[in-house]
């Protein structure tokens, strides 16, 4: 390696492009099967990488970790053993301490709960019965919010049963943890309340209308918080057409702007754009955590099982699959089953609202055109797309 390499880091005019660049130089090598540049490529980064330096040697670490395992044909194996291994180590409290701190420092998530909530609470307003179907990986954080709500209406506060819909992964004593935390929170508000919780395998397409339960006399909900980019790319028309069957109220869908889906077809137009969506996410943990943050580095690390996913293993092999696509993609699906429904106006003060409460850099911006929803910006750069349907 070349004494101008090895020096490029501590340039500061070169320090936020030099992993990009040899990152993508990389991935081209790979998409080309050059070996030789492979080799030189890999070793380079390895000697720059660590997960606990700055921003850039962190993406650099575990896009490296990806860039290997592709090159390799190892990907899989990887990801199973990453993934056995956070689930050794996984318990609620941890997970659930990790979330709590990404909510106080950052709108990544709450942003979305808020704007769900207002949709589906407009949606379900004078309903006496009310069933929520979530589908989403928020460990059920979303919620406390809504029974508040709920116990404060001024008419009759309605019956709640929520249907939490979770693959096998999440362990069976966080959900009874959980659940049990719920009950206890609609119990000091005053609301009626009941929790059912379904289980899917790893792949969410398998989930079907008969496994919901649901009843003639309530009002159904469908919150999707991270959902539809765990269901299949082929699978998605049909499963968004399954939960048009539902006869919901509404339906909610909150997702990442990134497009994760030419991972075969274009392995680098892919590459590029997961490392442009991560190269975000990673300098808004740097600016929101402290440096020696543990949750911050939980979150870096369930991110790297996530770029291992979309850049090194097949449709099928990583898991549960994260072919993200962005919110005019998820509109042009949706609006084959569904139509958009708009935010009201007090929806959207409560998500400016929200945003005044974190540092500077987040904002609020309408979709454009015939597209719907609202986007999340971090420093103007779209990052979380919300929306509101309706069958």
């Amino acid at each position: 390696m070349s004494t101008s390499r090895q020096s490029e880091p501590d340039d500061p005019s070169a320090n936020e492009k030099w992993a990009a660049s040899l990152l993508l130089d990389c991935a081209k090598a790979i998409s080309e099967k050059d070996s030789s540049k492979i080799h030189q490529l890999l070793w380079m980064l390895n000697e720059l990488a660590s997960p606990y330096g700055d921003c850039d040697q962190k993406l650099a670490s575990y896009f490296l970790q990806a860039l290997f395992c592709k090159a390799t044909e190892s990907g899989e194996r990887c990801y199973k053993t990453l993934v056995s291994v956070a689930e050794k180590s996984h318990s609620f409290e941890s997970a659930r301490k990790v979330i709590l701190k990404f909510q106080e420092v950052s709108p990544w998530t709450t942003f979305g709960h808020v704007a769900s909530n207002g949709a589906i609470l407009e949606a379900l307003e004078g309903e006496a019965k009310l069933h929520i179907i979530d589908i989403s990986n928020t460990y059920c954080t979303q919620w406390p919010t809504l029974l508040e709500a709920l116990a404060t209406r001024s008419d009759e506060t309605p019956h709640l049963r929520l249907t939490v819909v979770v693959t096998v992964s999440m362990g069976g004593s966080v959900m009874k943890e959980i659940g049990q935390r719920m009950e206890k929170f609609a119990r000091l508000m005053g609301v009626p309340f009941e929790l059912q919780v379904v289980r899917v395998a790893s792949q969410l397409g398998e989930l079907k209308e008969e496994d919901l339960g649901l009843r003639e006399d309530e009002a159904v909900a469908v919150n999707c918080i991270g959902a539809l980019r765990r269901v299949g790319v082929e699978e998605r028309g049909d499963f968004i057409r399954m939960l048009c069957n539902l006869r919901p109220r509404v339906v909610t869908v909150v997702e990442e702007e990134a497009d994760f889906t030419s991972t075969r077809s274009e392995y680098v137009k892919c590459f590029e754009e997961c490392l442009r969506f991560y190269t975000v996410f990673f300098e808004m943990l740097e600016e929101s955590f402290a440096p020696t943050s543990n949750e911050r580095l939980m979150l870096e690390r369930e991110c790297s099982r996530s770029i291992l996913s979309v850049l090194a293993c097949d449709e099928d092999g990583g898991g549960e699959c994260d072919r993200r696509e962005k919110g005019s993609q998820w509109c042009a699906r949706l609006m084959e089953a569904f139509s958009p429904m708009s935010f009201s106006d007090d929806a959207i003060d409560d998500v400016r609202a929200l945003l005044k409460r974190y540092r500077s850099g987040w904002s609020l911006l309408p979709a454009q055109g015939d597209d719907s929803g609202l986007y999340l910006t971090w420093k103007d750069e779209p990052v979380v797309w919300a929306s509101a349907w309706k069958p």
